[in-house]
Protein backbone atom coordinates (compact mmCIF):
# COMPACT_ATOMS: atom_id res chain seq x y z
CA UNK A 1 0.00 0.00 0.00
CA UNK A 2 1.44 3.34 -1.04
CA UNK A 3 2.03 5.88 1.83
CA UNK A 4 -0.39 8.82 1.81
CA UNK A 5 0.89 11.86 0.02
CA UNK A 6 1.85 14.80 2.24
CA UNK A 7 -0.47 17.76 1.97
CA UNK A 8 1.18 20.86 0.54
CA UNK A 9 1.96 23.55 3.09
CA UNK A 10 -0.40 26.50 3.05
CA UNK A 11 1.32 29.87 3.09
CA UNK A 12 -0.75 32.72 4.43
CA UNK A 13 -0.07 36.17 3.00
CA UNK A 14 1.66 38.51 5.42
CA UNK A 15 0.64 42.16 5.42
CA UNK A 16 3.26 43.27 7.95
CA UNK A 17 7.02 43.17 7.58
CA UNK A 18 9.06 41.77 10.48
CA UNK A 19 9.98 44.49 12.99
CA UNK A 20 13.39 45.99 12.45
CA UNK A 21 15.86 46.03 15.32
CA UNK A 22 16.78 49.54 16.35
CA UNK A 23 20.27 50.62 15.40
CA UNK A 24 22.79 50.90 18.23
CA UNK A 25 25.80 53.18 18.01
CA UNK A 26 29.02 51.13 18.27
CA UNK A 27 30.81 54.08 19.84
CA UNK A 28 28.66 54.73 22.92
CA UNK A 29 26.49 51.57 22.84
CA UNK A 30 23.31 53.66 22.89
CA UNK A 31 20.40 53.75 20.42
CA UNK A 32 21.49 55.72 17.36
CA UNK A 33 18.74 58.31 17.86
CA UNK A 34 20.18 59.29 21.27
CA UNK A 35 23.87 58.78 20.47
CA UNK A 36 26.20 60.78 22.74
CA UNK A 37 29.48 60.30 20.90
CA UNK A 38 29.56 63.98 19.98
CA UNK A 39 29.73 65.03 23.66
CA UNK A 40 31.42 62.10 25.46
CA UNK A 41 35.03 63.17 26.13
CA UNK A 42 37.63 61.43 23.99
CA UNK A 43 39.95 60.49 25.55
CA UNK A 44 38.08 60.04 28.86
CA UNK A 45 38.64 62.62 31.59
CA UNK A 46 41.62 61.73 33.83
CA UNK A 47 41.10 62.30 37.57
CA UNK A 48 43.22 61.79 40.66
CA UNK A 49 40.17 60.34 42.39
CA UNK A 50 39.16 56.82 41.50
CA UNK A 51 35.42 56.30 41.14
CA UNK A 52 33.75 52.99 42.03
CA UNK A 53 30.02 52.58 41.33
CA UNK A 54 28.10 49.72 42.91
CA UNK A 55 25.14 49.22 40.59
CA UNK A 56 22.10 47.16 41.51
CA UNK A 57 21.40 44.40 38.92
CA UNK A 58 17.92 45.83 38.25
CA UNK A 59 19.33 49.30 37.58
CA UNK A 60 21.70 47.98 34.92
CA UNK A 61 18.70 47.29 32.68
CA UNK A 62 17.21 50.78 33.01
CA UNK A 63 17.42 52.72 29.77
CA UNK A 64 17.83 56.06 31.58
CA UNK A 65 20.67 54.95 33.86
CA UNK A 66 23.48 57.51 33.84
CA UNK A 67 26.20 55.06 34.94
CA UNK A 68 27.13 53.70 31.47
CA UNK A 69 27.60 57.29 30.28
CA UNK A 70 29.56 58.23 33.41
CA UNK A 71 31.93 55.27 33.03
CA UNK A 72 32.69 56.29 29.44
CA UNK A 73 33.42 59.86 30.51
CA UNK A 74 35.88 59.06 33.31
CA UNK A 75 39.21 57.30 32.87
CA UNK A 76 39.53 56.11 36.48
CA UNK A 77 36.12 54.56 36.99
CA UNK A 78 34.89 51.05 37.74
CA UNK A 79 31.34 49.65 37.79
CA UNK A 80 30.55 46.68 40.03
CA UNK A 81 27.25 44.87 39.43
CA UNK A 82 26.22 43.63 42.86
CA UNK A 83 23.86 44.22 45.77
CA UNK A 84 26.50 44.94 48.41
CA UNK A 85 30.20 45.61 48.86
CA UNK A 86 32.15 42.82 50.51
CA UNK A 87 35.71 41.49 50.70
CA UNK A 88 36.84 39.94 47.42
CA UNK A 89 34.55 42.00 45.20
CA UNK A 90 37.03 44.76 44.38
CA UNK A 91 40.84 44.41 44.56
CA UNK A 92 41.06 48.19 44.90
CA UNK A 93 38.76 48.37 47.92
CA UNK A 94 40.37 45.32 49.52
CA UNK A 95 43.52 47.41 49.89
CA UNK A 96 41.50 49.71 52.22
CA UNK A 97 42.42 53.01 50.50
CA UNK A 98 41.21 56.35 51.93
CA UNK A 99 37.66 56.44 50.59
CA UNK A 100 34.30 58.14 50.79
CA UNK A 101 30.89 56.73 49.92
CA UNK A 102 27.97 58.89 48.85
CA UNK A 103 24.59 58.64 50.49
CA UNK A 104 22.22 61.32 51.81
CA UNK A 105 21.31 61.54 55.49
CA UNK A 106 17.96 60.36 56.68
CA UNK A 107 16.15 61.09 59.92
CA UNK A 108 14.73 57.57 59.82
CA UNK A 109 18.10 55.91 59.18
CA UNK A 110 19.36 53.52 61.83
CA UNK A 111 22.96 53.96 60.69
CA UNK A 112 25.37 54.74 63.52
CA UNK A 113 28.29 55.47 61.20
CA UNK A 114 29.57 59.09 61.12
CA UNK A 115 29.09 61.24 58.03
CA UNK A 116 30.49 64.45 56.57
CA UNK A 117 29.16 67.07 54.19
CA UNK A 118 31.25 68.04 51.18
CA UNK A 119 32.24 71.26 52.96
CA UNK A 120 33.42 69.31 55.99
CA UNK A 121 35.30 66.89 53.72
CA UNK A 122 37.30 69.74 52.19
CA UNK A 123 38.20 70.99 55.67
CA UNK A 124 39.29 67.54 56.90
CA UNK A 125 42.67 65.85 56.41
CA UNK A 126 41.16 62.99 54.39
CA UNK A 127 42.19 64.46 51.05
CA UNK A 128 45.76 64.90 52.27
CA UNK A 129 45.88 61.31 53.54
CA UNK A 130 44.68 60.08 50.13
CA UNK A 131 47.78 61.45 48.39
CA UNK A 132 49.55 60.50 46.18
CA UNK A 133 47.24 57.74 44.87
CA UNK A 134 44.08 59.79 45.21
CA UNK A 135 40.79 59.44 47.03
CA UNK A 136 38.39 56.62 46.18
CA UNK A 137 34.80 57.83 45.60
CA UNK A 138 32.13 55.14 46.00
CA UNK A 139 28.60 55.68 44.68
CA UNK A 140 25.53 53.44 44.87
CA UNK A 141 23.33 53.28 41.77
CA UNK A 142 19.81 51.98 42.37
CA UNK A 143 16.30 53.05 43.24
CA UNK A 144 16.05 54.79 46.59
CA UNK A 145 14.73 51.66 48.32
CA UNK A 146 17.43 49.40 46.86
CA UNK A 147 20.21 51.95 47.43
CA UNK A 148 19.33 52.21 51.11
CA UNK A 149 19.42 48.41 51.39
CA UNK A 150 22.77 48.29 49.58
CA UNK A 151 24.31 50.92 51.87
CA UNK A 152 23.04 49.21 55.02
CA UNK A 153 24.44 45.87 53.81
CA UNK A 154 27.82 47.42 52.89
CA UNK A 155 28.51 49.77 55.79
CA UNK A 156 30.10 47.19 58.08
CA UNK A 157 32.70 46.48 55.38
CA UNK A 158 33.11 50.16 54.49
CA UNK A 159 33.50 51.29 58.11
CA UNK A 160 37.08 50.00 58.14
CA UNK A 161 38.35 52.53 55.59
CA UNK A 162 35.61 54.79 54.19
CA UNK A 163 33.65 57.81 55.41
CA UNK A 164 30.06 58.54 54.46
CA UNK A 165 29.67 61.88 52.67
CA UNK A 166 26.51 63.84 51.86
CA UNK A 167 26.11 66.55 49.26
CA UNK A 168 25.74 70.13 50.50
CA UNK A 169 22.05 70.74 50.10
CA UNK A 170 18.86 70.06 51.99
CA UNK A 171 17.56 66.54 51.88
CA UNK A 172 13.93 66.07 52.82
CA UNK A 173 11.82 62.92 52.50
CA UNK A 174 8.67 65.04 52.84
CA UNK A 175 9.46 66.98 49.65
CA UNK A 176 9.11 65.60 46.15
CA UNK A 177 12.32 65.31 44.17
CA UNK A 178 12.94 66.84 40.76
CA UNK A 179 13.77 65.27 37.46
CA UNK A 180 17.25 64.76 36.03
CA UNK A 181 18.69 68.28 36.01
CA UNK A 182 15.22 69.83 36.24
CA UNK A 183 14.29 69.14 32.64
CA UNK A 184 10.94 70.51 31.51
CA UNK A 185 10.05 66.93 30.64
CA UNK A 186 10.27 64.54 33.56
CA UNK A 187 12.55 61.77 32.38
CA UNK A 188 13.10 60.11 35.70
CA UNK A 189 11.77 61.67 38.85
CA UNK A 190 13.92 61.58 41.97
CA UNK A 191 12.04 60.26 45.03
CA UNK A 192 12.80 63.05 47.53
CA UNK A 193 14.13 66.59 47.65
CA UNK A 194 17.94 66.52 47.70
CA UNK A 195 18.33 63.35 45.63
CA UNK A 196 20.15 63.58 42.30
CA UNK A 197 21.23 61.15 39.59
CA UNK A 198 24.39 59.12 40.14
CA UNK A 199 26.25 61.02 37.44
CA UNK A 200 25.38 64.41 38.91
CA UNK A 201 26.34 63.29 42.43
CA UNK A 202 29.76 62.10 41.24
CA UNK A 203 30.24 65.32 39.27
CA UNK A 204 29.58 67.44 42.35
CA UNK A 205 32.02 65.42 44.46
CA UNK A 206 34.76 65.61 41.82
CA UNK A 207 34.33 69.39 41.78
CA UNK A 208 35.21 69.37 45.49
CA UNK A 209 38.14 66.94 45.46
CA UNK A 210 39.90 67.55 42.12
CA UNK A 211 42.34 70.40 41.54
CA UNK A 212 40.49 71.19 38.28
CA UNK A 213 37.17 70.15 39.78
CA UNK A 214 35.09 72.93 38.27
CA UNK A 215 36.19 71.93 34.77
CA UNK A 216 35.54 68.22 35.41
CA UNK A 217 32.07 68.91 36.80
CA UNK A 218 31.23 71.18 33.88
CA UNK A 219 32.17 68.56 31.30
CA UNK A 220 30.18 65.81 33.05
CA UNK A 221 27.10 67.99 33.51
CA UNK A 222 27.32 69.03 29.87
CA UNK A 223 27.08 65.39 28.81
CA UNK A 224 24.21 64.81 31.23
CA UNK A 225 22.28 67.80 29.90
CA UNK A 226 22.69 66.57 26.33
CA UNK A 227 21.44 63.12 27.38
CA UNK A 228 18.35 64.73 28.92
CA UNK A 229 17.78 66.89 25.84
CA UNK A 230 17.92 63.95 23.44
CA UNK A 231 15.61 61.75 25.48
CA UNK A 232 13.20 64.62 26.08
CA UNK A 233 12.65 65.00 22.35
CA UNK A 234 11.11 61.51 22.22
CA UNK A 235 8.99 61.66 25.38
CA UNK A 236 5.75 63.34 26.36
CA UNK A 237 5.61 65.35 29.58
CA UNK A 238 5.05 63.02 32.51
CA UNK A 239 2.76 63.81 35.40
CA UNK A 240 4.31 63.27 38.85
CA UNK A 241 2.84 60.25 40.58
CA UNK A 242 1.07 60.72 43.88
CA UNK A 243 2.91 59.30 46.85
CA UNK A 244 1.44 56.11 48.26
CA UNK A 245 0.09 56.58 51.77
CA UNK A 246 -0.17 53.94 54.45
CA UNK A 247 -3.71 52.65 54.97
CA UNK A 248 -4.25 54.62 58.18
CA UNK A 249 -3.09 57.90 56.66
CA UNK A 250 -5.02 57.21 53.46
CA UNK A 251 -8.22 56.60 55.44
CA UNK A 252 -7.70 59.80 57.48
CA UNK A 253 -7.06 61.83 54.34
CA UNK A 254 -10.22 60.44 52.70
CA UNK A 255 -12.31 61.28 55.76
CA UNK A 256 -10.90 64.82 55.88
CA UNK A 257 -11.69 65.36 52.21
CA UNK A 258 -15.20 64.04 52.72
CA UNK A 259 -15.77 66.30 55.71
CA UNK A 260 -14.50 69.27 53.75
CA UNK A 261 -16.91 68.56 50.91
CA UNK A 262 -19.89 68.53 53.29
CA UNK A 263 -19.12 72.01 54.69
Amino acid sequence: MDPPEAEPAIRLPSDTAPPQRRRVCPGCDRPARVCLCHVIPSPPIPTAARVVVLQHPHESRHKLSTVPVLSRCLLNSTVLLHRKLRPGLSPLLDRFPPSIYLFPPSSSSSSSYPSLTLSQLRASDLLRRAEPEGLVVIAFDATWKHAREMVNASEEYLSGFAVRVCLDFDYDESVDGGSIYDSELLLRKEPYGGCVSTMEAVARVLRAVETNGEEVEGRLIGVLKEMVRLHSSFLKPAKPRNKLLKKGKQRATTEENGAGAER
